[in-house]
């Protein structure tokens, strides 16, 4: 069992996770081919790092990085120790896993660190881009979630480690709220740039030790993806036209020129009559049977 990381105190924990940022797409199959030479921190979680990074030294708190993932996923942590973070964690599981399991296996790593007062994560991954995996690890904690979060306010009355932060809304709007205690931050990547390693820092973290932790069993799927491609719509049976018409008769009608269409209208219903509405329209237009 892995030592608890980071001293005694409030703590500052740093999701980062290791994605590939320049995939190679194949454009006639759509199959995707990794590159590990390719792979690190998107500009999310690069800006969350600095955010964290910001707030502990505003607070004198220390910030530890977690990642979920293989051992190759060391290089970013390694990073992250380079620019300042004071521990680091790594718990294993495979490559690409979901939402849910990543959530997960990063509250097994946050579960070890005393004192830990914010998490401070990105808003989406590159590889998966839902963005859920904040509002999981939220959950799991039992706290609050500041998402969408656009800048830190620092150089106001903070008080007792309390701080502003500012997060976008839909039609240009912003909303400004007080972070008083423990929370999850998910931040918008390019809202910060993540600070520059010295060399001599980068040097001494190559070989610098990282707590690994083993991950969580994955997840049993009922669902069980069989094939994947466009959506492609049934097509309808429509019979032949009259063999008398001229060439030019048989074109119009096959191609519906000829055919007398209902007019568009306008029904105002309960959900319900609605729905049955909706389906005598596709019984009628043949979509049906």
């Amino acid at each position: 069992m892995a030592e608890p990381a980071g001293p005694a105190g409030p703590t500052i924990a740093v999701a980062l996770k290791w994605v590939d940022l320049r995939p190679d797409i194949d454009r006639v199959t759509g199959a995707t081919h990794h590159d590990v030479r390719f792979f690190g921190c998107s500009a999310a979680d690069q800006a969350a790092l600095e955010h964290a990074l910001r707030i502990g030294e505003r607070f004198g708190w220390p910030v530890v990085a977690v990642s979920a993932g293989p051992a190759e996923a060391d290089a970013v942590l390694r990073d992250a120790l380079a620019v300042g973070a004071s521990a680091a964690i790594r718990v294993d599981i495979e490559a690409g896993a979901r939402s849910q399991h990543s959530a997960a296996a990063l509250h097994d790593a946050l579960a070890t660190i005393d004192g830990l007062r914010l998490v401070c994560c990105g808003d989406w991954s590159l590889d998966r881009g839902s963005g859920s995996v904040p509002a999981f690890v939220a959950a799991h904690l039992g706290w609050g979630q500041a998402l969408g979060l656009v800048g830190v306010d620092l150089d106001g009355d903070a008080g007792d480690g309390a701080f502003t932060v500012t997060r976008r809304l839909d039609q240009g709007r912003r909303e400004v709220l007080r972070i008083d205690g423990p929370a999850v931050l998910s931040f918008e990547g390019g809202t910060a740039e993540l600070r520059r390693a010295p060399l001599a820092a980068v040097l001494r973290t190559r070989d610098a030790a990282i707590v690994p932790l083993a991950g969580p069993p994955a997840p049993h799927h009922r669902l069980r993806v069989v094939h994947r491609g466009p959506d492609r719509p049934r097509a309808r049976v429509l019979p032949p036209p009259d063999a008398s018409l001229s060439p030019r008769e048989r074109i119009l009608a096959l191609t519906g020129a000829l055919v007398e269409r209902t007019p568009p209208r306008t029904v105002v219903c309960e959900p319900d009559d609605a729905a049955d509405l909706i389906l005598d329209q596709l019984r009628a237009w043949g979509y049906l049977d």
